[in-house]
């Protein structure tokens, strides 16, 4: 899969003149030294990362490590120092003023923190408004400010003014405007950090819904690590202008790669993060006689059935279990009273459907059986929070 946007070795450097900050810096100055020695103030520091088609990739940081810069150097409002910004193979930071003000108008969207509407233009209006700098006719973009506004839930305050608006509608409508020109990539700036916070949590909700539909390309900026844990596809953790950490949430939140980092995982609800896939046993098939037959490494004697699609049939007992052992056909031997979840439920859920004793069935997004998750398996992957948040080991 082709990558939608490729940053490579980026660097911001404000100075009027960076080329010694540039030369300190490859040969491992840091953001300090390189401030004291020539004034120059390091914005971004060798940043690399990729975002493939339909991610909601979050750029992750705390007030004054890069991410505000970065973002508005992959739209080329700040002009990079060195590195390429590849969109779709193309270097925008080889671009023209013309080809900028294209990119802009078609390919790159913004939804900022403070909603930038124009509060004389109706809902629609400010919808539309991107399309309308673009040079759509009338009719075309008011039929897809429409649309948006549909999607988000806006459609019958379609004529009224942002000032009749709540901070969340307000948000909504400046999400309609990007998404109503369709971009390739909507960057998301702080989005959602103006407003409060059960508003907050139903924009994310929102935009994790319409993801679901639209399978936008999204460039999240937050401080925030519950919600870039939230919506993140895949994380990038800044501080001081480097990239001190990139991947999975889950990945992040069990291997830490500096106290940075950790510091911010250390209350993480790891219930509500990780999922059944993260904690179960894979199942092998133990029994040669019997192949559709199989258990977990860890399931206590306890055997599920599958058919020949690897589709749950039944559950064996230990002592059934046994006699399939010996010989005996499971047909007659096994349950059919178990519990099966997805390997993308949370834990958290799968915590509540947990039977004493009993093992779940784990199951693909094709219903086949792929693992086994039992009580004990749930405990393991949240100790480390109930240690109050010791790295995983």
């Amino acid at each position: 899969m082709t990558d939608r946007l490729k940053v490579e070795n980026l660097y911001k450097i404000f100075a009027a003149s960076p080329e010694r900050a540039m030369a300190m810096l490859r040969t491992g100055g840091a953001k300090e030294e390189v401030l004291a020695k020539t004034g120059a103030v390091v914005g971004l520091n060798d940043i690399s990362f990729c975002v493939p088609p339909g991610a909601i990739y979050v750029i992750m940081g705390l007030s004054g490590s890069g991410k505000s810069t970065l973002a508005r150097c992959i739209n080329r409002l700040n002009q990079p120092t060195a590195g390429r910004i590849l969109l779709d193979g193309q270097d925008i930071v080889a671009f023209d003023d013309k080809a900028l003000r294209n990119m802009r108008r078609t390919r790159i969207s913004m939804v900022f923190q403070h909603f930038a509407l124009q509060p004389n233009r109706t809902v629609i209006e400010n919808a539309e408004f991107g399309l309308k700098l673009r040079g759509v006719a009338k009719l075309e973009r008011r039929r897809r400010a429409e649309e948006v506004l549909s999607i988000v839930g806006l459609a019958k305050w379609a004529h009224h003014r942002p000032h009749e608006l709540s901070g969340g509608m307000r948000q909504r409508v400046g999400l309609a405007r990007a998404l109503a020109t369709d971009a390739d990539v909507l960057i998301m700036d702080e989005a959602f950090s103006a407003l409060d916070p059960l508003i907050r949590a139903e924009m994310q909700e929102e935009l994790l819904r319409l993801q679901r539909t639209l399978h936008k390309t999204i460039l999240f900026i937050t401080h925030d690590f519950q919600e870039a844990l939230k919506l993140g596809t895949r994380i990038a953790i800044l501080a001081d202008g480097e990239l001190v950490q990139e991947g999975a949430p889950q990945e992040i939140v069990l291997n830490p790669a500096t106290d940075y980092v950790a510091a911010f995982t250390r209350d993480i609800d790891r219930t509500r993060l990780f999922d059944a896939r993260s904690a179960m046993k894979e199942v092998i098939a133990v029994i040669p006689a019997h192949a559709n037959v199989l258990c977990g490494r860890a399931a206590g004697g306890w055997a599920f059935v599958v058919d020949e699609q690897s589709r749950v049939v039944g559950l064996l007992d230990p002592s059934a279990l046994g006699r399939v052992r010996d010989g005996a056909a499971p047909a007659g031997l096994m349950s059919t009273e178990f519990a099966t979840i997805s390997c993308n439920t949370k834990l958290i859920a799968a915590a509540r459907s947990c039977r004493p004793g009993l093992p779940m069935a784990v199951l693909d997004d094709g219903g086949r059986l792929i693992g086994i998750l039992e009580a004990e398996h749930i405990l393991a992957a949240i100790a480390p929070a109930l240690s109050h948040g010791e790295p995983h080991a």
